[in-house]
C-alpha cells in the first residue's frame, strides 16, 4: 500500500518526537458497529520508514477488529503533560507466534528490547510469546497530527 509522499513535513518532528518519546498510548481500532475499541498498549515509533510497532494477542477484540478492518490510530500523550501525538495509519499483522525460534517471535524479541531493554530470561519470554500468541501489529503511518509545546 503506498503512503503519502509528504508525511516527513520538517513540522510533524516535534509530534515525532512525542511518539517516539514515549511508549505508552491508547490504540484505536473499529469495532463491527463503528464504533472505536481503544487499548493502552506500550509502542515503538520509527521515524524512518514512520512505522508503529506494538505487541498484540490473537483472538482479542482489536486483533480480530484489525482483521476485518486494517484502519487504526495511536494516540500518546507525554507523561509530562505537555502536549499530544496522534498516528493514523493501515495496520500489517505478522502471523501468530508459534515457535520460541520464528519470525515473529524474533520480532517480539526485539519490540521487547526497544521498549524494555533486556529480559531477565529469553527462553522464558520466547516461551511466553508462543503460549500467549502474541502477533506483531504494524502500522504504516500515512497522518501525524496533534500538538507539541514550543520549545524556548
Amino acid at each position: 500500500m503506498s503512503r503519502p509522499s509528504d508525511l516527513a513535513r520538517s513540522d510533524d518532528q516535534p509530534l515525532k518526537d512525542i511518539l517516539a518519546g514515549d511508549h505508552l498510548g491508547v490504540l484505536a481500532t473499529l469495532r463491527r458497529d463503528g464504533r472505536p475499541q481503544l487499548s493502552d498498549v506500550s509502542h515503538q515509533f520509527d521515524a524512518d520508514p514512520d512505522t508503529i510497532r506494538v505487541s498484540i494477542t490473537e483472538g482479542r477484540a482489536k486483533t480480530a477488529n484489525l482483521r476485518r478492518d486494517p484502519r487504526a490510530s495511536l494516540h500518546v500523550r507525554p507523561r509530562s503533560g505537555g502536549g499530544y501525538a496522534v498516528a493514523e495509519g493501515i495496520a500489517q499483522l505478522s502471523q501468530t507466534a508459534a515457535d520460541p525460534t520464528d519470525v515473529t517471535v524474533e520480532a517480539l524479541v526485539d519490540l521487547y528490547r526497544t521498549i524494555n531493554g533486556e529480559h531477565p530470561d529469553w527462553d522464558e519470554y520466547r516461551m511466553a510469546m508462543v503460549k500467549d500468541r502474541r502477533i506483531v501489529l504494524t502500522i504504516l503511518v500515512d497522518k501525524i497530527y496533534g500538538w507539541a509545546p514550543q520549545s524556548d
